[in-house]
């Protein structure tokens, strides 16, 4: 029975994946309705605002989903957001049994509407296939949980850990591959963020334009506000960009350069310092006020520092090319000011992908935000 189980949640499992980068801030959400052993209906949440993943299998499954099964990779929702609550449409539906893959930790729903099924003599179990169930709303859970996006430190280096040579050249150190799966990253995530150094030596524009998918919010950090306003990540206009720089006294150059900014369609953030840079953590907290729960950092390498420094990094991926710069290449990590071997910063749960000639390392930072 249990492998059966796992089985159909797993059927579920892969509708939800795809949903990814598509129903923010909402989770990602698959079901897949069962009787006689045979799947009579299927579906997947497929964009914020519209129909959840158990209302398009009870459609799918018409009047066949009385007495029958539902399994579900997240707890069924028992209150009016943008759509009515999933627990209604279920009940009334006819279902008997409903599997799920773990507890919404949403404070509207936690335990609501198992408890919901329940009282309307539904048999409701959680659990199943719970890690991988998590695995895929990470983002979700650390954006509901923490009020904070979900940070992922995105490098690509050679396997001496450089981003570039001494005179800054780093197109390309990485394969077509690497580079259509960071893009791919970029697709999922909500916002991605970049030093101004970056946009100062490589004039990034930040898009997937090697993939299909949407575009995320670009946001640079700028204590100084020295972006020119030439600068590639401006094009994408209005709700697209975000510059995060420090508070000041400002004057009358700082002032005219800010209105020339929102001219061109970005919002300008101005924070509080943490030794004379932004403060991240304070940046983080106003992203997710604008509904921005995943977030991919790209660099440079002083910026990489300061996010994991300020611990707001949850995630590390890093596309490593098999080459070799010597100690004349730029790190990819700037500074940390680690004297001790025991001070290390280190990742656990460690996977490792190919790509071509190239390897995806990826782990998770023990900080918290």
């Amino acid at each position: 029975m249990k492998k059966m189980q796992e089985g159909f949640m797993g059927i579920a499992l892969t509708l939800a994946k795809r949903g990814i980068g598509k129903t923010s801030p909402n989770p990602a959400v698959g079901a897949v309705i069962v009787k006689s052993a045979k799947i009579i209906g299927s579906g997947y949440h497929k964009k914020a605002g519209l129909a959840h993943a158990e209302l398009n299998a009870l459609k799918q499954a018409g009047a066949n989903a009385k007495n029958a099964d539902m399994y579900v990779t997240l707890e069924p929702c028992n209150h009016f957001g943008k759509t009515p609550p999933c627990t209604d449409a279920v009940i009334k539906a006819g279902i008997k049994k409903v599997f799920i893959g773990m507890k919404d930790p949403n404070p509207l729903v936690a335990g609501k509407g198992i408890r919901r099924l329940r009282d309307a003599g539904i048999y409701a179990e959680a659990g199943i296939l719970e890690n991988e169930c998590k695995a895929i709303n990470e983002t979700y859970i650390k954006y509901i949980t923490a009020k904070t996006p979900f940070v992922t430190l995105k490098l690509a280096a050679t396997l001496d850990g450089k981003i570039a040579t001494a005179a800054g050249e780093s197109k390309w150190i990485t394969g077509e591959d690497a580079r259509k799966a960071a893009h791919q990253m970029r697709a999922e995530a909500d916002a991605v963020m970049v030093g101004i150094g970056t946009v100062l030596k490589d004039n990034p524009e930040l898009t997937t334009r090697l993939v299909t998918g949407k575009d995320p919010v670009r946001i640079v950090v700028d204590s100084k506000l020295s972006i020119p306003l030439n600068a590639k990540v401006l094009k994408l206009g209005k709700d697209g960009v975000i510059i995060a720089t420090v508070r000041s006294q400002g004057s009358e150059v700082r002032s005219q350069k800010i209105k020339q900014l929102k001219a061109k369609g970005a919002e300008i953030l101005a924070l509080s310092s943490k030794n004379g840079m932004v403060d991240l953590k304070a940046l983080m907290k106003e992203l997710a006020k604008r509904e921005i729960t995943s977030l991919i950092v790209e660099g440079g390498s002083t910026l990489a520092a300061s996010a994991i420094k300020q611990g707001v990094v949850d995630k590390v991926s890093i596309f490593l090319a098999p080459k070799l710069l010597g100690k004349e290449g730029l790190p990819m990590i700037g500074g940390l000011g680690i004297k001790r071997l025991k001070d290390a910063v280190s990742l656990s749960r460690l996977k490792c992908k190919r790509l071509g000639d190239d390897i995806l390392l990826e782990g998770y930072l023990n900080c918290k935000s």
